[in-house]
């Protein structure tokens, strides 16, 4: 059976040709629109932060649930098991409420392109949603620029009696070439009210 959560393909795109960092901070070099625009990418501010014993080239840090009037709830990734939690301990979102998702991650070695986060849901075993956001292209983390974050679009949860219950999702985060940079199982729950 064929992965069902990949990212949508957009007929005709092509990645475009991979260049080293060496080569971005030559690229027009004279060119101060260039300069201005690799400035605002972040190309050539600070320090690299990457470190050379990690062959990784996107590192998700924290991802969070925002809802207004409610504290965020943040998963540090970096905590020991807590891929698993997400998976144990399902979020509850009341019905009807707005929320979106945030992601805080590190970016080592070469410019990252075209991260997307992709997720399918389910509930009981059939898939009810795919959803898939365009979160973009950054070059690496530096000492002036260490964590990279992104706040995805709002998302409203389903209401009524029969939307209520537990869902599974299946997330990934990966790039322009396909490479997976974090996949997790993790669920939530509908409820009439937060709990």
């Amino acid at each position: 059976m064929a992965d069902e959560v990949q990212p949508d393909q957009t007929p005709g795109f092509k990645v475009g040709e991979k260049k080293t960092m060496d080569e971005y901070h030559q690229l027009d070099k004279d060119d101060d629109a260039m300069n201005r625009w690799k400035a605002s990418l972040g190309l050539g501010t600070g320090e690299s932060i990457s470190d050379p014993s990690d062959p990784r080239k996107c590192i998700i840090k924290k991802l969070a649930l925002l809802v207004d009037g409610r504290p965020d709830i943040v998963i540090d990734l970096s905590t020991p098991g807590a891929l698993q939690q997400l998976k144990s301990k399902p979020f509850i979102i009341k019905e009807g409420a707005t929320y979106r998702m945030k992601a805080d991650f590190v970016v080592q070695h070469e410019v990252l392109s075209g991260l997307k986060y992709v997720q399918q849901v389910k509930r009981k075993g059939l898939p009810v949603g795919k959803d898939q956001e365009m979160i973009g292209s950054f070059p690496p983390s530096t000492t002036d620029k260490p964590v990279h974050s992104k706040t995805f679009s709002p998302e409203e949860a389903p209401s009524g009696m029969l939307v209520r219950g537990k869902y599974d999702a299946v997330s990934r985060f990966m790039d322009d070439d396909n490479v997976e940079h974090l996949r997790f199982d993790w669920s939530f729950e509908i409820a009439k009210d937060w709990k």
